[in-house]
């Protein structure tokens, strides 16, 4: 049976906001709060692609010196956005949903403050290694110069990306997931001009080649940064910015679930990083910008997973910071379906039709036909990876996270070491791919069972 703390009742009638997080009905709710968030997302992965295209243009050794980047980009947007943004909105949520209104004040300066730190160390990390790290996924000559050049842009700009995300999730954490999506949509439509102008030249803009890709996402960092900077100061966003000294405890509460969520992300690309390296590998650089074109279509699945996701981190944060668990369960489960569904449905498109998606990037035989035969195997099993991640994103909200890890790690062991052993053993592509498949399965079904059997409650118990 739920309890709900009297001392939630001040906060409820002061912020209509929390109140639906708290009493209105899920599935609308849910419905309500994912649209906007999810249209971000869709808008800044498809961004990405578009931005993709244009490089492709400049040849398949730039194509493939790009596609070693993205995962060690996406690492540090999963880190930034979904694991310790996860953690900041998970503590900004849990905060207002228990009435603690001293710690709601302090959190989205300790958050800013968090994650400009991080970002700085990973700037400084891939500024002097990023030549055996991009050397090491399968880069090398021509493409290794490419990824050089793009990714010392982009991670020179890190700090700017872990800005923005930190102050984005301290928005989403009290429920509010219109500023942040209407913030990045912009920013992602001038994206679509600006790239191709900084890449090519345009007038006085002059053709910087790979790296005006990069320029192009440096200048939205900044942009994304100052506005949200704004929105968070001007007293609109219920956990304001404001200036003071920097304590643990605020700093704890985002760490004790942003600090270990981000295993998530690391295990997530890392799984990408080394089944590129190991396509590569067996089949070569054409093979690898196959493999690689065909499987960045995951990324847009991290838009659904993100867009039911991140309210899922404020609904489910709220409902245990007031004590109901029952509901919180209640919320992950639908949204997880939900993800799932959406996400299967797209998984099931790019089986039964791969080439409509792979010949946007190149139409070289042997890109089509590895693209082809990992989509056709690993296609149907794209519901399981989204509902798994949707349910990672409600787990932080619990405060709970050992399950979903596990299963990361679970798949992470099976297709890329497993992967690894059966490609030397002398397994074709295809029976690789179905370990992938697989793994995706497994991932997902462990993530559901460890939310639907309700433990929330009774581990905070313990």
């Amino acid at each position: 049976m739920t309890t709900n703390p009297p001392n939630t009742a001040s906060l409820r009638g002061a912020n209509p906001r929390l109140r639906a997080m708290l009493e209105a009905p899920i599935i609308p709710t849910l419905g309500r709060m994912s649209w906007s968030n999810m249209l971000m997302m869709l808008a800044q992965s498809s961004t990405g692609l578009i931005e993709t295209l244009f490089l492709a243009k400049l040849g398949t050794d730039v194509l493939a010196g790009v596609a070693v980047v993205v995962p060690v980009l996406m690492l540090m947007q999963n880190m930034s956005q979904g694991a310790m943004g996860g953690g900041i909105s998970s503590s900004v949520a849990r905060a207002l949903g228990a009435d603690n209104g001293a710690l709601v004040g302090q959190l989205a300066r300790h958050a800013l403050a968090i994650n400009v730190m991080i970002g700085t160390v990973f700037a400084l990390l891939l500024f002097f290694g990023e030549r055996p790290v991009f050397a090491l996924l399968g880069a090398q000559g021509a493409s290794l110069d490419a990824a050089c050049t793009y990714g010392g842009v982009l991670f020179a700009a890190l700090p700017l990306m872990w800005a923005m995300n930190a102050l984005a999730s301290v928005i989403r954490g009290t429920g509010n997931m219109s500023m942040p999506g209407m913030v990045i949509c912009v920013g992602a439509l001038l994206m679509i001009p600006l790239s191709p102008c900084l890449i090519f030249g345009l007038g006085p803009l002059p053709r910087l080649g790979v790296a005006g890709g990069a320029w192009a996402l440096v200048l939205y960092y900044a942009a994304g940064t100052l506005v949200l900077g704004w929105y968070c100061l001007s007293g609109l966003c219920a956990a304001r910015l404001s200036m003071g000294p920097l304590h643990w405890a605020p700093m704890r509460s985002i760490f004790v679930v942003g600090g270990l969520a981000c295993l998530n992300p690391v295990l997530t690309n890392a799984l990408i990083a080394l089944t590129t390296a190991q396509v590569g590998y067996h089949g070569g650089t054409v093979a690898l910008a196959g493999y690689a074109t065909a499987a960045r279509l995951e990324y847009l699945l991290i838009p659904i997973a993100f867009g039911l996701g991140a309210p899922m981190v404020a609904l489910v944060g709220a409902n245990i910071g007031a004590g109901q668990y029952e509901r919180a369960q209640r919320i992950a489960i639908s949204g997880g379906c939900m993800a799932f569904a959406f996400a299967e449905l797209i998984g099931l498109g790019a089986a039964f039709w791969p080439e409509a998606w792979l010949r946007l990037f190149g139409a070289d035989a042997q890109l089509l036909e590895t693209g082809s035969l990992y989509l056709r195997i690993v296609g149907p099993a794209y519901g399981f990876f989204a509902l798994g991640f949707s349910l990672y994103f409600a787990s932080q909200g619990a405060g709970r996270l050992k399950w979903p890890l596990l299963a990361g790690a679970l798949r992470l062991t099976l297709f890329a070491g497993g992967g690894a052993m059966a490609l030397a053993l002398g397994a074709s592509m295809a029976q690789y791919f179905a370990l992938g498949a697989l793994a995706m399965f497994l991932y997902g079904s462990v993530v559901l069972w460890s939310v639907a059997r309700g433990g929330w409650a009774s581990d905070r118990q313990r």
